[in-house]
């Protein structure tokens, strides 16, 4: 377990040898989808006065889809449209370095003191997204950090889009009574 939690530590601390590594290791999809669960069981825990118990299983479902819908969209994006000339790169490899990139979530834990919920949550989005532009820049190999955050922002587009779409299907345009 140390190996894990040093990951996740080196992971937040946006260790750029520790997105290498764990883009290299196939192994490590186990550790990083662990990342997203307990990234998302802290939100839940932190959040807990609005969701509820049943906001962190819900949550951590939706996680977890989620960051295999996200993975998928901007594998997609960084290598069939943005791709620099020495990218090379498979779903496996976004999929263990974007993992990773939820580890700064663990504080949102502390949003259930109360008063500081709002600025834990900006405080991690924020430093979530930087670790995220850091696992797709190494993940597809790019030289341009300007290139990643590029397809970080248009997967971010196409997955609220998405997630607009399937709102109105599943039922949250119903028309009041």
């Amino acid at each position: 377990m140390t190996g894990f939690q040093d990951r996740m530590l080196r992971a937040a601390k946006l260790d750029v040898n520790l997105y290498e590594e764990v883009e290299a290791d196939t192994g490590a999809i186990r550790q990083a989808m662990g990342v997203v669960v307990l990234s998302s069981i802290a939100a839940g825990i932190g959040s807990i006065g609005t969701g509820g118990l049943g906001g962190i299983l819900m949550g951590t479902i939706a996680a977890l889809i989620g960051w295999y819908v996200w993975a998928y969209i901007t594998y997609y994006i960084g290598t069939k449209f943005l791709p620099e000339p020495q990218t090379k790169a498979d779903l496996g490899e976004l999929l263990r370095t974007i993992g990773f990139s939820s580890s700064p979530g663990l504080i949102r834990v502390l949003g259930i003191i109360p008063g500081l919920g709002a600025v834990v949550f900006l405080v991690a989005s924020v430093w979530m997204l930087v670790a995220m532009v850091i696992a797709v820049r190494q993940a597809l190999d790019y030289e341009s950090t300007l290139r990643a955050v590029g397809v970080c922002v248009i997967g971010w587009i196409i997955q609220a889009l998405i997630l607009v779409l399937l709102f109105f299907i599943l039922g949250g345009a119903a028309k009041p009574v």
